[in-house]
């Protein structure tokens, strides 16, 4: 996840008052509990912090963008939220500056109130990461466990979404990118709702079945792991939801910030779900097509292991294949000839979905000279430093 814009005394970037959405900015104060009191509704509104927090601060809201001075009193209130000691008003500027979908990560530890040790700090990011992974790689597909697989594009997803740092000791906030990345966030919200009821379903009956039909709802071994990750040593943990005011609330949810709570309790059924859900998701044929990377073998002939990088077939990066001496051989003048292989077989879940059990029927696949050296070009700007 990448950090959004600050400003030279640290603090995030203020909007560009020209570029706010009045209705945008009314409908953040709502969501935030600020108060419209009075003026003429067909002009602009007065917005004051919820309860007695900050009696001082006010914002003047113009009805919509064409007035002569919209863009003055935008930059005023953008001013007043900046100045106000109201914790909303930052989480407001922040939903103005970063747009998309917010979604935030909280551990309670237990010590001292308000204080956050280095590993919980490191257990949440760790968290947080593995939330959006797992909810992208869902969003994508179903499956129970996906190890390897899709594993570039929920890179790309988690690479996308910026986080802003925490709104509060032992919080975290990321704006994720809407409407695109939307499918990853509803995803996350119908899956975290689902094991939240398979956890409770588990210690009212016994059974983890719950969990089985959790994933068509997008649960998984990694969003799982990704919870008990954030719920492992806090007393209790919390994962919320907001919506982007500016795109709107996707159909079939209400148009308020969800929040799903977990605790140290649910973490010994979490651990059995883990378990589960590797050991449900079955091996996946495949017919892969990769580039040659690296061969290894005991002697100069007999058996031996080849690392090919999936160019198609599979969605994993790289897969690991144990072959015949034949086969070998026939790996080893395509390494040498810098040609593709394709190769049959079951991608199997030990390890990750990175080993191709049962190999049969490789061959070389040729290619004209100019998909030669674009693929040559490829594998150089792809290998590792």
């Amino acid at each position: 996840m990448t950090g959004t814009r600050m400003s030279e005394d640290g603090a995030p970037a203020l909007p560009d008052p020209a570029a706010v959405d009045p209705a945008v900015l009314a409908t953040l104060l709502a969501r935030h509990g600020w108060v419209r009191r009075g003026g003429p509704t067909a002009r602009y509104g007065r917005w004051t912090p919820p309860g007695d927090s900050d009696p001082g601060t006010s914002v003047l809201v113009p009805a919509g963008g064409g007035f002569d001075d919209a863009v003055e009193l935008l930059g005023d209130a953008v001013t007043a939220l900046s100045r106000s000691h109201t914790p909303s008003a930052r989480s407001i500027l922040l939903a103005l500056t970063v747009p998309g979908d917010e979604i935030q990560w909280r551990r309670e530890q237990p010590g001292v109130p308000g204080a956050v040790t280095w590993e919980g700090e490191e257990r949440l990011h760790e968290a947080a990461r593995a939330m959006l992974s797992a909810a992208a790689k869902a969003a994508r597909t179903r499956a129970a466990y996906f190890g390897a697989r899709l594993d570039g594009w929920a890179g790309d997803f988690v690479q996308r979404a910026l986080v802003v740092g925490p709104a509060a000791a032992g919080g975290l906030t990321a704006y994720t990118p809407a409407p695109e990345g939307r499918a990853a966030v509803t995803t996350l919200v119908r899956a975290l709702e689902a094991m939240r009821d398979a956890v409770d379903y588990r210690r009212v009956s016994g059974g983890l079945e719950a969990f089985e039909n959790a994933v068509q709802s997008g649960v998984s071994r990694e969003l799982v792991e990704a919870v008990q990750q954030l719920v492992r040593g806090a007393t209790a943990a919390q994962v919320s939801v907001a919506w982007s005011a500016a795109v709107g609330t996707p159909g079939g949810f209400g148009d308020r910030r969800i929040a799903l709570e977990f605790s140290p309790g649910d973490l010994p059924a979490l651990e059995e779900a883990a378990e589960l859900l590797e050991r449900i998701e079955p091996a996946v044929t495949v017919t892969v097509v990769g580039v040659v990377v690296r061969l290894k073998r005991g002697g100069p002939t007999g058996p031996g292991s080849v690392r090919l990088r999936v160019l198609s077939g599979a969605e994993v990066a790289e897969v690991k294949v144990r072959l015949d001496d034949r086969a070998y051989r026939l790996a080893a003048e395509a390494h040498l000839a810098g040609v593709p292989v394709r190769v049959g077989g079951r991608l199997e879940r030990r390890g990750g979905f990175r080993k191709l059990g049962r190999p049969h029927g490789l061959e070389l696949v040729r290619l004209e000279d100019a998909e030669r050296e674009r693929l040559l070009k490829t594998l150089g700007e792809g290998a590792p430093d």
